[in-house]
């Protein structure tokens, strides 16, 4: 299909909408712009003596794919990653995250990471037939199904994985160049201030399950939190953007 064609399908021509997000509290749950999101929380190399100043690098990369329209988790990836800039966990980092030295030891580098996420990414868009695309400001009145990246945050994709890939000369996959700002969506559409992950869970009802800074609880529990707010009414869309102009993205090629 044409991008021109499957832009103008999506409604990208359209005159962008002006409503707050916010107005819809309390109402049934709207129709989605994305049919489903995948939602990242990375965990990180991190000290807390004050004498590095080294910039983090990924060791656990968990995704979880979340329907929007029934609040299924339909699939997870979760992979350890070996640091290769500082191998050696701090005590700090360990004692945080819950992660051992073993399991980063056993984990892959992350250009190898990458490349494991990117195969799951394309085995579910032949599942589910979805494209990535981050110019959508209305829902579609066609069958093309689209995803989103959902993240607590711009720190997980705009600052951590991007500068780690630049420094080690990592090719980044380009659907990962926009995403959902979870915290700044909350924060406009429920007018209030969230107090980290576990405080805005806490304010709407939910408690949070498993292990904070697990980056796979993280990312489930996350991904409640968008079904919650969801339910209360709130449109996603995408926050944050580091492509220029619209793109759509599909990796691999769909079944004939």
């Amino acid at each position: 299909m044409a991008t021109k064609r499957l832009a103008r399908q999506l409604g990208l021509i359209r005159r962008k909408s002006n409503t707050p997000a916010n107005e819809n509290l309390g109402r049934n749950k709207s129709k989605q712009l994305y049919n489903y999101v995948i939602v990242i929380d990375f965990e990180s190399t991190c000290w807390n003596d004050g004498k590095h100043n080294s910039s983090p690098e990924i060791i656990e990369f968990p995704a979880i794919l979340l329907n929007t329209s029934t609040g299924e988790i339909e699939s997870e990836f979760h992979a350890y990653v070996q640091p290769q800039e500082h191998p050696v966990l701090s005590e700090f980092c360990m004692e945080l995250t819950g992660i051992k030295q073993a399991q980063v030891d056993e984990g892959v580098p992350l250009k190898i990471c990458l490349s494991q996420f990117c195969t799951w990414i394309h085995k579910i868009q032949q599942q589910k037939k979805f494209f990535f695309t981050a110019g959508v400001s209305e829902p579609s009145t066609s069958e093309v199904k689209l995803c989103a990246f959902v993240t607590w945050s711009d720190w997980d994709l705009g600052v951590c994985l991007e500068y780690e890939c630049k420094r080690k000369q990592l090719l980044k996959p380009v659907f990962l160049n926009s995403w959902i700002d979870l915290r700044a969506t909350y924060k406009l559409f429920y007018r209030r201030k969230p107090k980290g992950l576990s405080g805005a869970l806490q304010d709407v009802g939910i408690e949070f399950s498993g292990r904070e800074h697990s980056g796979l609880d993280d990312s489930r529990n996350t991904a409640l939190l968008v079904w919650k707010m969801i339910r209360d009414g709130c449109l996603m869309k995408i926050t944050k953007s580091l492509n220029k102009g619209t793109s759509f993205c599909y990796v691999g090629k769909f079944p004939g």
